[in-house]
């Protein structure tokens, strides 16, 4: 009798709809690769990333410049160029409107100086909160711009992407942004620039296929998918099951796409050791 009195009950407790409705919104967060919850600001304390599994939740692009910038301090520059609808594509306009206001951004990549490691920088971050990062007339005339400040002021450009890819909204005029930016990409690596490309989840399409790949250096966050066209499109084009680590991160890096691979909580330090190595403006290192 008393060892039933004792016995560890085998059910688990369903909380009520009413329980559910009394726990604020956004107060947890659930890893979508390992199930675990958390508190949000113990996520946010840990630079999100998952305490259990170590997975990279998405970051915006100002929790991106806060957590890699000295101070999280950037001086923004070309804030006020926006997206128009030169094609007059249906919906767009409205769109873009709606991008802005649940984003809080005017477009998808936000550019700036500032410093990482006491160093000077150039510095442009994308975020896939707005339009899925996508690449359109005035993220490839920022991104143009930042390589060209670089260029003018000799300094070394560190780049985050993160994107769907092109924006099919503009067409033509978004593709044309992929050879405008690796043209300048170009110059300014002629005259000795150091460029630092960081791919984070995801990178794809002509952002992938342009100036994201051509850095002196490629890093990567853990589990990011880096590539061109999506899965699915591949395995229906050529008709067979790719590997389940297909565009990671850690596929491109042992396929030599990438130069290493870097967790989060590293990723300042490694950017910091990189532009120190390269303050005399020698050539690239290893970074393995």
């Amino acid at each position: 009798m008393f060892k039933d009195l004792f016995q560890k009950k085998k059910y688990a407790v369903v909380p009520s709809e009413r329980t559910k409705r009394d726990i604020p919104e956004g107060l947890m967060n659930r890893c979508p690769k390992c199930g675990t919850i958390q508190f949000s600001k113990e996520l946010e304390k840990n630079l999100k990333v998952c305490s259990t599994c170590g997975h990279h939740f998405r970051l915006n692009a100002w929790e991106r410049i806060a957590m890699t910038l000295d101070e999280g301090r950037l001086f923004e520059i070309n804030e006020d160029l926006i997206s128009e609808d030169p094609l007059q594509f249906p919906g767009y306009a409205t769109k873009l409107e709606q991008q802005k206001a649940s984003s809080g951004l005017k477009d998808a990549v936000i550019t700036g100086e500032g410093e990482i490691g006491g160093f000077a920088v150039v510095v442009g971050v994308m975020s896939f909160d707005f339009f899925s990062g996508s690449m359109g007339s005035v993220v490839g005339e920022k991104v143009t711009r930042a390589i060209e400040k670089a260029t003018e002021k000799q300094l070394p450009l560190v780049f985050f992407s993160t994107s769907g890819g092109a924006r099919m909204q503009e067409s033509i005029l978004s593709l044309m942004q992929m050879a405008k930016t690796s043209a300048a990409l170009a110059r300014f690596q002629e005259k000795g620039g150091l460029f630092i490309s960081v791919f984070t989840d995801p990178t794809l399409g002509g952002v992938s296929a342009s100036f994201a790949s051509l850095g002196d250096y490629n890093l990567a966050e853990p589990g990011a998918i880096v590539g061109f066209a999506g899965r699915i499109v591949i395995e229906q084009t050529i008709r067979q099951k790719l590997p389940e680590n297909f565009q990671t991160a850690e596929f491109n890096l042992k396929h030599g796409q990438l130069d290493k691979v870097v967790h989060r909580k590293e990723m300042k330090a490694m950017l910091t050791k990189l532009l120190d190595m390269h303050a005399g403006k020698g050539e690239p290192a290893d970074v393995q």
